[in-house]
């Protein structure tokens, strides 16, 4: 039974927590410690401050080759695509109102994964610099599926996609594992990559992810009202002025190209999306306008913790970034789970 003291407590807690603009400072300011904290962690670990020193261009010229030739890449790579498969699985979440949604669920992961196995396996010849581009396209291509399958008589429901999503992700992971199992040649590298690392970033990477994630974040940003109302149901939106069929359809593109361009140059960075828009709601709540630059910096927070646990757990060998994100990632799934959605 809920008494007129406690209400009045949770009240008072309310009033008191800090506002959405401070914890999300707090947030930003935590990315920021831990990304100078795991400068120099590594199979040739560089001691903090040299670390930092070595950033600003102190130091021996093989620390401050280290640093910015192969630590600061990865480092903002965590930060692009942290914040880029976060703010597509929020994007999900409110979208197909399921709290379990994320890229993964609509065969976006699987159909990047598929492309790169594709490539790898069956045109072992081919230059690295396209395992990228086949991402993408592998991704589109199994969200173009998804959509069309689950369009009927002019509009697609939450359920249908989610439905047809599980069944695209389970037909792309057996072609993965029959490509895997007829071709032998490569099968390291796709199996590194299918696990997501973050080891192969250089600057042209970064840059190149960078653009789609400063193009595609701010435009999820301007639909955050219209993600609100959409969270209210399908008939109240419509009541509400808001073009539901026009609006999911575009913020699912936006969510599927944010992950497709994460995923072709991490891999398959598993409860990223899933988590970090679940983390992010107990910081900020459920208003788009602050949740999803929540969710994106709870997302860089998991990826430069993981990234960081790889690299120093047992150098000079290095665990790729998605086993950790996984490790991470269950866990707290299982405490979700335990809960009410």
């Amino acid at each position: 039974m809920i008494t007129a003291s406690a209400v009045t407590s949770s009240v008072a807690t309310r009033k008191h927590a800090p506002p959405p603009s401070v914890r999300l400072g707090a947030l930003a300011l935590a990315c920021i410690a831990v990304a100078l904290a795991t400068l120099g962690v590594g199979a040739v670990r560089v001691e903090q401050p040299r670390a930092i020193e070595a950033l600003f261009g102190h130091g021996t010229i093989d620390q401050v080759r280290i640093i910015r030739d192969y630590e600061l890449p990865r480092i903002l790579m965590a930060f692009l695509v942290g914040t880029g498969l976060a703010v597509s699985g929020t994007v999900c979440q409110s979208v197909l109102r399921n709290p379990l949604a994320a890229p993964d669920i609509l065969g976006v992961v699987k159909g990047a994964a598929l492309g790169v196995v594709f490539l790898l396996l069956v045109y072992p010849t081919a230059a690295v610099s396209y395992l990228p581009l086949a991402a993408f396209v592998g991704g589109l291509f199994a969200w173009a599926v998804v959509y069309l399958c689950a369009y009927r008589r002019g509009v697609t429901t939450p359920a249908r996609l989610v439905l047809v999503g599980v069944a695209v992700t389970a037909l792309c992971e057996s072609i993965i594992r029959y490509v895997l199992i007829d071709q032998s040649q490569g099968i390291g590298t796709a199996l590194v990559w299918l696990t997501g690392s973050l080891a192969a970033t250089d600057m042209s990477r970064v840059w190149e992810t960078s653009l789609w994630v400063a193009v595609i974040v701010p435009l999820v940003v301007a639909c955050a009202s219209r993600l609100d109302v959409i969270g209210l149901g399908d008939d109240l939106a419509h009541g509400l002025g808001v073009a539901v069929e026009r609006t999911r359809w575009f913020t699912l593109l936006l969510a599927v190209l944010l992950a497709s361009a994460c995923v072709a140059v991490a891999g398959s960075m598993l409860f990223v999306g899933l988590i970090a828009p679940h983390i992010a709601r107990r910081f900020v709540g459920s208003r788009h306008a602050v949740l999803l630059p929540a969710a994106a910096a709870v997302g860089t927070l998991m990826l430069l913790v993981a990234d960081g646990v790889g690299r120093g757990a047992d150098p000079p060998v290095e665990l790729p970034a998605g086993m950790v994100t996984v490790a991470i990632g269950v866990p707290y799934f299982v405490y979700v789970l335990s809960r009410p959605l």
